[in-house]
């Protein structure tokens, strides 16, 4: 052989398993799963939903659940609202009758959503006033970058003795001004 033998591959096992369910069926119900899954919706469902992990409504999905889960993919039908924790994505398929709540969403091109949108800062601390570490979560930049931004004057920032505070609103509106770039 050119290349060597071939060798057998060894799993992976620095990551955790997950435990991946499939539903190929029509069910209702409640489900919830206190451990990490990867949940797979390919059928009828209705109930509630409260998952740890993962959770993907198939495209050729339906469901009429309240949804509770880290990462939720939605390609096929769901009635419902949908609280993601980490990361809600809409499929091109996807279609969403209810309220989501979700720190990070991806709305692709075609997904139909009809509700109300709640993006929630699981990160962000719940005062008005951040510190270096909190903001770069909160902007989802390095704390370096952070601080050219201070040092460039370039940024909003109170100085109180050895702190470095920055203002929530002002943030906010030197965000949204593009004051940023």
């Amino acid at each position: 052989m050119v290349f060597g033998e071939k060798k057998p591959i060894k799993p992976n096992t620095s990551s955790p398993v997950t435990n991946v369910i499939e539903l190929n069926a029509e069910m209702n119900g409640t489900l919830s799963f206190k451990e990490p899954v990867d949940l797979r919706i390919n059928g009828k469902y209705s109930g509630n939903l409260d998952v740890k992990g993962s959770l993907t409504v198939g495209g050729r999905a339906c469901v009429e659940a309240n949804i509770t889960g880290d990462y939720v993919v939605i390609a096929g039908k769901v009635k419902g609202n949908v609280h993601a924790t980490k990361l809600l994505t809409l499929m091109p398929t996807a279609v969403l009758i209810g309220d989501l709540h979700a720190p990070k969403l991806n709305i692709v091109e075609g997904a139909v959503f009809q509700g109300l949108c709640h993006m929630t800062l699981n990160d962000a601390p719940t005062g008005d006033w951040f510190n270096i570490k909190e903001l770069a979560v909160y902007l989802e930049i390095e704390e370096g970058v952070i601080w050219e931004l201070v040092r460039a004057g370039k940024i909003p920032f109170v100085q109180e003795g050895d702190h470095t505070k920055f203002e929530r609103a002002q943030i906010d509106h030197w965000a949204a001004t593009g004051a940023s770039k």
